[in-house]
C-alpha cells in the first residue's frame, strides 16, 4: 500500500503529551488539494514521523499502522484519491489504556486535546472539509463517550459510513484490521459504500 500513497501528518507535543493534529493519505498521483473523505477516529495506533520528530510546527512524512492501510484499501476500492484523519483525541499512543489514562490527565489539566473542543473551532474549520463523505471508526469503548458525542455533534453529518453498534448513539466500530467477524463485516460495508 505504502508504495501507491504519501502519508503525512503535523506530529506535536502538547505540554508533554504526544499529540498528532491531522494525518493525511493521499494516492502518490493525485492532483487533488482538498480531501474527498474525511475520517475520524481513535488514535491508538502505531503511526509515527519518519523523521522521528515528535514536536515539529510543520506537517511531516509518516508511517502508517496496519488501521491506517484499512483506509488506503477503501479508497482504493471507492477511487477516492485523498484522505483526511482527525481522531477524537490529539493524543497519541500504541497502547489504549496508556492513551485514555493521558486523556483523563489533559482534561483534568483543561488542556485542548480534541480538535472538536469549542477552543479549537478555528483549527477545526481549517482542516475539516464539509459536504464530502465522512466515515466514523473510533471503536466502542464506553469511556470515548464525551469525545465521541462532541465530534458528532460539531461533524453534524446525519449519514456518516461506518458501522454503528445495535442500540448506541456514539459507538462506532474501528476499521481494525483483524479477522473478526465485525472487522469482516465492516470490509463488506465500509470499504465498498462511500
Amino acid at each position: 500500500m505504502k508504495e501507491l500513497f504519501y502519508i503525512s501528518g503535523l506530529f506535536y507535543e502538547n505540554q508533554g503529551y504526544k499529540s498528532r493534529k491531522y494525518l493525511n493519505i493521499k494516492l502518490r498521483t493525485t492532483q487533488k488539494t482538498n480531501p474527498d473523505l474525511m475520517v475520524v477516529m481513535m488514535n491508538f495506533g502505531g503511526s509515527y514521523p519518519i523523521d522521528q520528530k515528535d514536536n515539529s510546527a510543520i506537517e511531516t512524512e509518516a508511517n502508517p499502522d496496519k488501521t491506517q492501510d484499512q483506509i488506503m484499501k477503501a479508497m482504493l476500492n471507492c477511487e477516492m484519491e485523498y484522505a483526511r484523519i482527525l481522531n477524537l483525541s490529539d493524543g497519541r499512543d500504541t497502547k489504549q489504556f496508556n492513551l485514555l489514562k493521558a486523556i483523563q490527565e489533559m482534561d483534568k489539566e483543561e488542556i485542548a486535546h480534541s480538535i472538536f473542543d469549542s477552543r479549537r473551532s478555528r483549527g477545526f474549520k481549517e482542516l475539516f472539509v464539509p459536504e464530502i463523505s465522512v466515515l466514523f471508526g473510533w471503536g466502542v469503548d464506553k469511556r470515548l463517550r464525551p469525545l465521541a458525542l462532541k465530534a458528532i455533534m460539531t461533524i453534524g453529518n446525519k449519514d456518516p459510513f461506518g458501522i454503528r453498534k445495535e442500540d448506541t448513539d456514539y459507538e462506532d466500530y474501528h476499521p481494525s484490521p483483524y479477522s473478526t467477524p465485525i472487522q469482516k463485516e465492516w470490509i463488506e460495508k465500509s470499504l465498498h459504500n462511500f
